[in-house]
């Protein structure tokens, strides 16, 4: 039943309606972008980044299934192109699709850090873990020219505020300067997300994400530079990559993981007929095992919002994959994420003085 097509490079195969109409933006694409976007009918769409004009960066939940309270993304949209990516529904408060659009159309933050820098500086503020990668990769392709990520990581290491990052990108290697720094004053964590091993299902998977092999070199990498990194096995697939599971939590202890976490693949939204979608193109002798088994992880539903077990389902499956990966991490000595210091912290010059928390 496909409904796409696929293009050379991209996860989704069309662009789903979005679903709000909106007269009145705080961030969108400018019309000169826009207009010079230029893609012939038929062709391969092209990558446009524009200036997402928002007035704040950090973003709080209270959420008890995650692990951190607020958190920071640098892009709006990823490149990456990742057909599963529970983000993509967000670009449709954009008036933009989370199919095509979500990889194509990229919003990028160039005052991120001072944003930061202010909201840092409120008398009120009190110093806990940024997270970074949690709804976008903030190493993306756009970071190589626009540099945002790297200027939030240089203030925070001037005010010691620590930051967990989770990535797909051998792109943060380009910032081992800032975060051994991080690393020597108990400041940063990564997470490197490995959801395959196998190259050929990656490549279409996730297209323009770092092949997994790239990933486990930028694991070593992180290590050797003394930046604590894990893996993060995300998310897990069932009837297509779930039986990797143990493959990539070895893999990643062998590279220099030393903490891990998983989550379990959910379709909330467009990202249901997206990732059908992909399956009939690229894996239509699996689509049927693939989504009956996401049926019984969610109680007959692609999706589950419930707080206690979103990330991971419920029911035989959920329990089973949650004592492989127990045993796995026991195997291969991979701990919890480090804590790391919030006593530290000192707001940017200009703003109130140190609070020791």
């Amino acid at each position: 039943m496909s409904e796409g097509r696929t293009h050379k490079g991209r996860g989704a195969g069309y662009n789903p309606t979005p679903r709000y109409a909106r007269t009145e933006r705080a961030a969108a694409p400018d019309a000169e972008s826009l207009e010079a976007l230029g893609d012939e009918p038929g062709a391969d769409p092209r990558t446009v980044v524009s200036v997402d004009a928002t007035r704040s960066v950090i973003t709080r939940n209270d959420s008890p299934d995650l692990p951190f309270n607020q958190s920071l993304n640098p892009y709006r949209g990823c490149e990456h192109g990742c057909i599963y990516c529970f983000a993509r529904p967000s670009h449709a408060y954009l008036d933009l699709s989370p199919g095509l659009d979500f990889e194509t159309r990229i919003l990028a933050k160039p005052r991120a850090a001072e944003l930061l820098a202010d909201a840092l500086r409120k008398p009120g503020y009190r110093c806990q873990v940024l997270a970074m990668g949690t709804n976008t990769d903030p190493y993306q392709p756009a970071e190589r020219h626009w540099r945002i990520t790297r200027r939030v990581l240089e203030l925070l290491l001037d005010c010691r505020h620590p930051v967990g990052i989770v990535t797909k990108s051998g792109r943060i290697a380009h910032d081992l300067d800032i975060l051994a720094q991080l690393a020597r004053h108990n400041l940063v964590s990564v997470f490197l997300s490995i959801t395959t091993l196998d190259r050929d299902i990656a490549r279409t998977l996730e297209p323009r994400a770092a092949a997994p092999q790239a990933r486990l070199d930028t694991v070593a990498r992180l290590r050797d530079a003394g930046v604590p990194v894990g893996v993060l096995v995300a998310p897990i697939i069932p009837a297509l990559t779930d039986h990797e599971l143990e493959a990539i939590l070895g893999a990643a202890a062998q590279a220099g993981a030393s903490f891990a976490g998983y989550t379990v693949l959910r379709l909330p939204g467009e990202v249901a007929g997206l990732f059908e979608d992909w399956l009939h193109r690229h894996r239509p002798d699996r689509a049927r095992r693939v989504l009956n088994a996401l049926r019984d992880l969610w109680g007959e539903r692609l999706s589950s919002s419930t707080f206690g077990h979103r990330q991971r389902g419920a029911g035989d499956y959920a329990t089973l994959l949650g004592q492989r990966f127990d045993i796995a991490c026991r195997r291969h000595s991979l701990g919890g994420v480090p804590a790391l210091d919030t006593r530290a912290f000192r707001p940017p010059a200009g703003g109130q003085m140190g609070l020791g928390f």
